[in-house]
């Protein structure tokens, strides 16, 4: 089949489940990527890949979201995506001149509102589903915020004919096109050999806005060293070792910290359980990291902390309980990577099926009877 691929451009970890899963359907079918932004930029050089706007947060001079820049930069795109624009008549052009018959979208809207309307069957793959999709699980103070946030998301991007949800905590569909499956663990990190380093490794989505005076000042306070990615800065200076994006990298140096302190993306909290390590999750002022980061103190593989009132005491305080957190690990640890691509396959087949029908009944052909067997 000609897929669209559609991936959300907001940080790296759609990306990264889209890489776990990509080398796969590409050797059965005719795949095309569309992403933008962060995602373009991971995805681009690896696979063919077409570059499409993307809605994100904006931030304030403190580090914390800003409604109103975000409502300011997004309202040309979401104008675009709500009431048609170049950037939807861009899509589904390319759906057009490439004959896609089939999307897959991780949490990515342009491709999902254009594959309705042109009436071309749909595959959702993202985490989010897990609040759009699956019955409430949320916490009495996220209780609000989650049953608005699945709402918007269901009333933006609809729901689509089969529901793949890739999670590292469990939870319980609420419509029966749904199935969820483990972590996506990608070839780096299956190959990786965990060890028991004696520094911190610190991650930032959106480290140019989040990596704040104070928040240096904590990590400096530590006597440890501390390897941060996602910021601007580069090179060591005192006890920090500040790196550049690099995905064998950042998994080599997830494999060998001794814990993780970070936003709280899916993606990276299934990798560190896989490898055993503790995360102290600082989320984003966004209700899917706040709901990840109650989920891993619940588990008992971390804590979460605020971002913007971070001190050297709440680190410590995590670090204490080191010991108890990696205890927990294995009962939690999961790779749902096969498990997503045979289930990805028998989707694809099952949307197929009536497709190849059709074309059959088109051309006049119909299927052969099956011969009946002789008596013995």
């Amino acid at each position: 089949m000609r897929i669209a691929y559609g991936v959300m451009g907001y940080g790296r970890g759609h990306a990264m489940r889209t890489m776990s899963v990509l080398p796969a359907l590409m050797q059965e079918h005719d795949v095309t990527v569309f992403a933008g932004a962060d995602a373009y930029d991971v995805l681009a050089p690896r696979f063919p890949t077409v570059r499409i706007p993307t809605i994100g947060y904006q931030y304030n001079d403190g580090g914390s979201h800003s409604l109103l820049r975000t409502v300011r930069r997004n309202f040309a795109p979401m104008s675009d995506l709500l009431f048609g624009g170049a950037g939807t008549e861009q899509v589904a052009n390319e759906f057009r001149q490439r004959g896609i018959n089939l999307v897959i979208s991780d949490s990515e809207a342009w491709t999902h509102r254009v594959s309705q309307k042109l009436g071309i069957p749909r595959i959702s793959f993202d985490h989010v589903g897990i609040i759009a999709y699956c019955k409430p699980h949320f916490p009495a103070d996220l209780w609000a915020l989650g049953m608005r946030d699945a709402w918007g998301y269901r009333s933006l991007m609809g729901v689509p004919e089969r529901i793949l949800i890739s999670s590292f905590y469990p939870a319980e569909p609420a419509y029966p096109q749904v199935k969820i499956v483990g972590p996506m663990l990608r070839d780096e990190v299956l190959k990786a050999q965990p060890a028991n380093g004696d520094y911190l490794l610190a991650y930032f989505n959106k480290g140019e806005h989040q990596y704040l005076p104070h928040v240096d000042r904590a990590l400096r306070l530590l006597d440890c060293k501390v390897v941060v990615y996602g910021t601007p800065h580069r090179g060591e200076d005192e006890n920090l070792d500040f790196r550049a994006p690099s995905v064998e990298g950042f998994v080599r140096d997830l494999a060998g910290c001794r814990a993780v302190l970070s936003t709280a993306g899916n993606q990276l909290i299934g990798e560190a359980i896989h490898f055993g390590k503790p995360i102290l999750a600082v989320p984003e002022d966004a209700f899917e990291q706040r709901l990840n980061a109650h989920m891993i103190e619940r588990m008992g593989v971390g804590m979460r902390a605020d971002l913007m009132q971070l001190t050297p005491s709440d680190i410590d305080h995590f670090m204490g309980s080191h010991a108890w957190y990696v205890s927990n690990m294995r009962e939690h640890a999961g790779n749902g990577r096969v498990e997503a691509i045979e289930t990805l396959r028998r989707y694809i087949n099952e949307i197929a099926q009536p497709r190849r029908r059709v074309a059959a009944s088109r051309s006049g052909a119909l299927p052969r009877p099956v011969a009946a067997r002789r008596s013995a």
